[in-house]
């Protein structure tokens, strides 16, 4: 047996506010739509990963979400021109990455990252 794919599902009645945040200004695609699921990604090759955390390194707390983009500091340009609210960053970390943490309409803390 072999794990092809994870997938994080985020409880929401407000479908429309995810299309805001994932699609619009994520800029993720629509893999697939029933209307009462709908689900974001891309059609790249991902790697396959879960990740267990007591918490969310220099001293924050554990992010429910983690997405890995080319730019940070365009992504941050994005979320903070949309309005969400940035916890974090962004930050260099001692670890390789650069990232800021935002929260996204439904409350999930999601850690923007790329690696140095």
């Amino acid at each position: 047996m072999k794990v092809k794919r994870i997938v994080a599902n985020i409880d929401t009645r407000n479908l429309e506010a995810a299309k805001n945040f994932y699609q619009d200004v994520l800029g993720l695609e629509i893999l697939m739509d029933h209307g009462w699921l709908v689900t974001y990604g891309s059609r790249e090759q991902m790697g396959v990963q879960v990740s267990f955390a007591s918490e969310g390194g220099s001293r924050t707390p554990t992010p429910d979400l983690s997405i890995e983009v080319d730019n940070v500091d365009a992504a941050f340009e994005r979320m903070t021109s949309a309005g969400f609210p940035i916890e974090y960053g962004p930050a260099d970390e001692p670890w390789g990455v650069r990232r800021f943490y935002v929260r996204d309409p439904f409350g999930k803390l999601v850690n923007i990252l790329a690696h140095l």
